[in-house]
């Protein structure tokens, strides 16, 4: 048996690094990365199909798991290294059950429920195994494997929530929480204690890059319903000009994020030498809180422009609100972290975003006045964030 381990997991899979060297982005993270182009078609389609408070919920819900396996991945290849063979095969392994979360997706709360709680805990506990395996003999390899007992605790939820429909929703929020909660509380097990953050020997930058390219991911979800609404139908003015809306806010979002945090965030990994704290509450929370706030902007871009003329509803301005909020929650979250001070020009936003909607939809105005509001305040918050970080 250990020999079959030592071939199927090999220690000579970690990658070999220099104590301030930061690990590359290899071609094998980045053919991962392409499930989740997919993955996130089918959430933002969920959200336009279920555009109601429950649907909301259940799509939050999956957005949670979905983020949480890509980023325990994106940290387990920030030491096994995916061009080795057997970390090759590993992501392989882990990209064929991602695969299986995405189609499963769209009925997730419905027949497919099985088939996407299954797969995500599978891939949950191949992915610790295997670096529990891989990290023999050394501290990573306890913290992994009580990374993997409380997966195995959510899994419980996960698998009992998938064949329970009546309460499939409330465990599976339950198994979120318990996903969330395992970092901060150092993956505690009775008679093992907590893993210490300094035993988790991150290197930051490398997990900075890779949120960077799923955020990218993410804003090209917008690009895809908006390019693909505007192939299927004619172009009018009205459209247009609401396609025009749309495309600025897409880049109001890059410029915030890209001009306004990357540098001094990159900065902060670059002198930090405690990678690992600053990279639970900067990236596997904050990234996740802002990569959620722009799939739900696509959504509302998507609703503005099919419905430029229309008089708001209630769910479009509680969309066209929460994604840009989302985002900029993220982002503040991830400012504070990084640059320790608190940005109030974002929740300042935050409040405008939530005073603009509820006009929209008390004054029945359109579409695009909804879209143009929204686009002006980010856009100021484009400009004034820039200036101040400057």
């Amino acid at each position: 048996m250990s020999s079959l381990i030592h071939r199927l997991v090999p220690t000579g899979a970690l990658r070999d690094l220099a104590p301030k060297e930061t690990p590359r982005v290899t071609n094998m993270e980045l053919f991962f990365d392409l499930v989740y182009v997919f993955t996130i078609i089918q959430l933002s389609h969920y959200l336009l199909e279920h555009a109601n408070w429950l649907g909301a919920l259940e799509y939050l819900t999956l957005f949670a798991a979905v983020w949480w396996a890509w980023n325990y991945t994106a940290w387990a290849a920030n030491w096994v290294n995916p061009d080795h063979p057997s970390g090759r095969g590993l992501m392989i392994v882990l990209m064929g059950c991602a695969l299986l979360m995405a189609v499963a997706a769209p009925q997730a709360f419905n027949e497919r429920a099985e088939l996407f709680a299954v797969a995500y805990v599978s891939m949950a506990l191949i992915r610790a195994a295997y670096m529990t395996f891989v990290f023999r003999g050394q501290i990573m390899g306890r913290n992994y494997f009580q990374l993997g007992a409380w997966s195995a605790i959510s899994g419980v939820f996960w698998i009992i929530g998938a064949f329970v429909e009546p309460a499939r929703l409330a465990l599976w929020i339950l198994a979120v929480l318990i996903d969330y909660a395992a970092p901060y509380l150092g993956f505690w097990l009775p008679g093992q204690g907590a893993t210490p953050m300094s035993s988790w020997t991150l290197k930051g930058l490398h997990l900075f890059e890779r949120n960077q390219l799923i955020f990218i991911i993410a804003l090209g979800e917008s690009i895809l319903l908006l390019g693909g609404y505007l192939v299927s139908h004619e172009i009018h003015v009205d459209t247009g000009l609401a396609a025009l809306i749309g495309f600025l806010l897409i880049v109001t979002l890059w410029w915030i994020y890209f001009v306004d945090l990357a540098e001094p965030g990159e900065h902060r990994f670059e002198h930090e030498t405690d990678h690992t704290s600053l990279a639970r509450a900067g990236l596997a929370y904050a990234h996740g809180v802002a990569v959620c706030g722009a799939i739900v902007t696509a959504v509302a871009i998507e609703m503005i422009v099919a419905h430029p003329h229309d008089a708001i509803h209630a769910e479009t301005a509680l969309i066209a609100f929460a994604g840009p909020s989302l985002f900029l929650l993220g982002c503040t979250i991830f400012h504070r972290v990084t640059a320790e001070r608190l940005r109030g020009l974002y929740l300042l936003a935050v409040a405008a975003l939530a005073a603009w909607g509820w006009a929209c939809v008390g004054l029945h105005l359109h579409g695009l006045w909804l879209g143009a509001g929204v686009l002006l305040i980010m856009a100021a918050m484009a400009a004034l964030g820039h200036r101040k970080a400057a």
